[in-house]
Parts: C-alpha cells; sequence; structure tokens
C-alpha cells in the first residue's frame, strides 16, 4: 500500500503526509462567515475536510480537528474596507448582532448534520478569542511588522519581506501585480502601502460590533483570528490547512504572513484547498440565479431543479469527483448520483447482513463450508477483491482520490451482492478474504466517505408490510401480494422476492 501523499499548495506538488508528532494529527479549517445560510460551495468544502479528517481517523491517526466560527471582522467585499457582513444583516432585520451570528450558527450545524459531518474537536469563535487577537497585533507591532494609523492597525508587508517573508509565496501572486491591481481602491490613505491588510481596524461610530483595545475602539481584521486559534489550539507549528480555493488569496496569504511574523514559521506544514462548485458550466453564484441552499436541495424547490437530492445522494455526489476538481451542478449528474448512492445503500444493507460459516472440512487445498460442502476456493475473485482492496487505499493515499475509490468499491459491489443473491458461497472466497471484502466495503462507505442509510419511513413499519407479503405469497393472495408491491414501490423501495430469502432493497 502506497503512503498517504497530500497535495500541498504551498509546494504545488503532492508531498508524503508526515504528520510533526505521530500519531498526532493537528488539522485546522476555515469555518463559515456567519451572516446567512451555508451554501453548496462552502458545504463541498466542509465535506472533503470531513472526509479527511475521517480518513486520518480510519489508517489510525489521533487527529484533533479545530474549525472556526467566524462571527465578527468580515467585511462585505473581503477588503479592509465596507461595512461588516454580520452588521448589514443585522441592521437589515432590526435585531442585534450576535442573534444573526446565533441563528446562522445553529443553522450551519444543522445543515452538517443532515450531510453525516462529524462536528470538530473544537470550534473556537472570533468574539471569543479578542484578547489573543489583540496580543497578536502588539506583538507585530513590537517585532516592526505593524503599525498603528488613525486607530486600526495594519501588517507591514514591505517590513515583512525586509525580514525575509515572502508575501505571495502560498498563491503565487507577484508583489508589483497586486500593487498595480489595488493602486486606485478607494481607503488606501492609511496605509503606508496599499497592499497592508488590516489587524484591528477602527470603529465607525455606526458599526454595531466594536470593543476596546490599545488604539481605541474597533474590531479585529478577518485574516487574525485564524492565525491565533489555529495556533492557540494546535501550535504554532500544525500540520494541515484547509478551506475553499477561494481562501488561498488573501486570508490564507495573511495568515502565513502574520503566523511566520508572531512566531519566526509558517502555522502549517500543508495547505489544501477544496475546487469550487459550477452549475451546468457556469459558476455558481447568486447574481446568476443558479446558485443552491441545501434546503432548496432537499425540498426540490429550486427553478433550475427537476426533482428533490437527499443530503446523502449530495454526499455522494460530491464524493464522485476528486476534492480538488471542479464539480459540475446538472440534474443528470444529480440523477446519475442518486442511482449509484441507492446501489451502493443497497450493497451496504446486504454487506452487513452476511455471515461467514467457519469450515469445518479441507479437501485438496480446498477450504469448505458447513452449509456448502464441496465448495473450491475460487482464487481469481479472491485475487481480484484484493486488487480492489489495494484500489480503494491507494486511492484515498493518492491525495484523498474519492473518485477513484468508489470506483473500487463497486467492483467489491459486484461480489456482495452475488454472495447476497447466493450466486457466490463464502467458502469460496475462503474466510480471510470475506472477512476483508465485509470490513473494508462497510468501514470505507460508513466511516471514511461518510454515507448512511436513508430510510423513507420506519423501519418497524417496513419489516412489518415485509412480514405481511410473506404471508400473502404463502396463502396465494396474488391481489394482495401486488398490492403490497405498490406500496412499496410509493415508497422508492422494492421487494427482492428470491429462491432462498425474501427481503427489501432501495429502488435504484
Amino acid at each position: 500500500m502506497q503512503p498517504l501523499k497530500i497535495y500541498n499548495t504551498l509546494t504545488r506538488q503532492k508531498d508524503l503526509f508526515e504528520p510533526l508528532s505521530p500519531p498526532f494529527v493537528g488539522l485546522y479549517v476555515c469555518g463559515p462567515t456567519v451572516y446567512n445560510n451555508v451554501h453548496l460551495g462552502n458545504v463541498r468544502t466542509f465535506l472533503a475536510f470531513d472526509t479527511l479528517y475521517r480518513y486520518l481517523t480510519h489508517i489510525g491517526y489521533k487527529v484533533r480537528y479545530v474549525r472556526n466560527i467566524t462571527d465578527v471582522g468580515h467585511l462585505v467585499g473581503d477588503g479592509d474596507e465596507g461595512e461588516s457582513k454580520i452588521d448589514r444583516m443585522a441592521k437589515l432585520e432590526k435585531v442585534e448582532p450576535m442573534e444573526i451570528v446565533q441563528r446562522y450558527t445553529n443553522d450551519f450545524h444543522d445543515v452538517m448534520l443532515q450531510f453525516n459531518a462529524i462536528p470538530p474537536n473544537i470550534e473556537p469563535t472570533a468574539t471569543g478569542h479578542l484578547i489573543e487577537q489583540i496580543e497578536a497585533a502588539q506583538t507585530l507591532i513590537g517585532k516592526g511588522l505593524a503599525y498603528e494609523s488613525n486607530g486600526s492597525v495594519y501588517f507591514n508587508i514591505e517590513a515583512y519581506n525586509q525580514q525575509g517573508g515572502n508575501y505571495g509565496k502560498l498563491s503565487g501572486r507577484i508583489l508589483d501585480d497586486l500593487l498595480n491591481e489595488t493602486r486606485n481602491l478607494d481607503g488606501q490613505a492609511e496605509k503606508r502601502n496599499p497592499l497592508d491588510f488590516a489587524l484591528w481596524k477602527k470603529a465607525a461610530p455606526e458599526h454595531i460590533m466594536q470593543w476596546n483595545s490599545p488604539w481605541g475602539r474597533g474590531f479585529p481584521g478577518w485574516h487574525l483570528e485564524c492565525t491565533c486559534m489555529s495556533t492557540k489550539y494546535l501550535g504554532t507549528q500544525f500540520d494541515i490547512h484547509g478551506g475553499g480555493m477561494d481562501l488561498k488569496f488573501p486570508h490564507h496569504e495573511c495568515e502565513i504572513a502574520q503566523g511566520t511574523g508572531i512566531n519566526g514559521a509558517s502555522p502549517a506544514r500543508y495547505w489544501m484547498h477544496a475546487n469550487m462548485l459550477t452549475v451546468n458550466g457556469q459558476k455558481m453564484s447568486k447574481s446568476l440565479g443558479n446558485s443552491f441552499l441545501p434546503h432548496e436541495l432537499f425540498a426540490g424547490s429550486h427553478p433550475l431543479l427537476e426533482q428533490p437530492y437527499s443530503p446523502m445522494t449530495t454526499r455522494f455526489f460530491m464524493l464522485q469527483s476528486q476534492y480538488r476538481s471542479t464539480l459540475d451542478f446538472s440534474n443528470d449528474a444529480l440523477r446519475a448520483a442518486q442511482k449509484g448512492y441507492k446501489r451502493l445503500i443497497n450493497g451496504l444493507r446486504a454487506a452487513n447482513s452476511m455471515q461467514y460459516i467457519p469450515s469445518e472440512e479441507n479437501t485438496g487445498g480446498a477450504v469448505l463450508s458447513v452449509s456448502t460442502p464441496g465448495v473450491v476456493a475460487d482464487e481469481k475473485k479472491k485475487a481480484d477483491i484484493e486488487k480492489s482492496v489495494q484500489g480503494i487505499y491507494d486511492a484515498l493515499n493518492d491525495d484523498l482520490n474519492t473518485a477513484v475509490a468508489i470506483a473500487n468499491l463497486f467492483n467489491l459491489l459486484k461480489y456482495v451482492n452475488m454472495i447476497y443473491m447466493n450466486q457466490l458461497p463464502p467458502a469460496a472466497l475462503g474466510a480471510d478474504s470475506f472477512g476483508k471484502l465485509k470490513e473494508v466495503f462497510v468501514g470505507v462507505i460508513e466511516n471514511v466517505l461518510g454515507l448512511r442509510e436513508e430510510p423513507t419511513q420506519g423501519m418497524a413499519v417496513v419489516e412489518g408490510m415485509l412480514a405481511q407479503y410473506r404471508q400473502f405469497k404463502a396463502a396465494q393472495q396474488y391481489d394482495k401480494v401486488d398490492e403490497v408491491r405498490r406500496c412499496f414501490k410509493d415508497q422508492g423501495l422494492v421487494i427482492r422476492d428470491m429462491k432462498h430469502r425474501i427481503d427489501w432493497a432501495y429502488e435504484e
């Protein structure tokens, strides 16, 4: 099995993953700015790092997963001028800013639970770490890397580069080009250099969220919170920092500069970025009317949607593409994902019900089963199972390539279904291969990919109706048999009437 490699935006290549203090791993992911409902572009990022967290845990690492809540300091336009996103929403709705924060934090948590994402170990907030941010700004001033101007504090990029820094190394941006882009922007008079970014902003009287500081009333800059919270909980250097591609510049670039300035080293060794969503080939955006909120997807209420799509269908759809690839939303792609998800979950139900009967005989080197005497071991199928298992882990170790891992899972599904349909006796695989097939198939689906069954109604009701079906069939009451079948179909289920058993499955 090949070792885990991660595409590191900092080095622009897949790097061998070597934690600072194995088996412990520090993972920090930039969380949402809670001024509105979380959108599907955010969801893709958080599911990508949920999968990473799951996989690192699956292969034996002890992960401390930190994901913040940005509840202050993020301005409209993501620059150093303008109105706070949370302030603006609070004014529009005539409520307290923290009411906005709480409402959309709750929404974010609810959505993540619907997508079966594991909560982080620590979820710090920007407002909960104001002291640390003020202290960090003071440290940078003391080192000559920041300066106060008219009640605001700015990071000094020129001084940083003169002291050995390399602003732009993460994003590949060139300072001269950035200067050309920012030269004509308003609100640069306070800065020594147009590229300098805010560590602390002086608050205008109408700015609702503001606090005391050594420089007067104000609020923290957007970038500083993540530097302070990541290093507080994971150390001045930690293993992985993740976020969406849109955060690479300026947010993560500024984090590296701040962290290096304060602690003398870049905060994270591996920087990972999830790519964006498109819709029918176009960038997803509110202005184009093609952005979806999760609840619109689940209800099928958006004009571009032809039907509802469940949380697990959507999660599976996202996993079918490697996290660094652009992912295109379309009804055709989502319907295909729905079919694939149901096939996999039917297989999961089958695999969880499979049991291996220990061998009692051994004839001519062929392992035999109590229930299937005389069965010869099928070395070809055993080798193919081993190859698919290897393929799953090789794919996941290749920068979390869930798309290739899923393709190998579907090959394992073929053998799960053969056993389930009584076409392949477990004894033909032997205890080791059978055990590996079941363990890997179930473990990767549930524990790594984070997929779970989405029953359409209570299991007791389904099982009760199935019991009735068996009774009606035994009594040859075929009109009632057909009626039960129709009831199952109305719920998106089918009855599998096999020679050796009668069972139900999700309609694919």
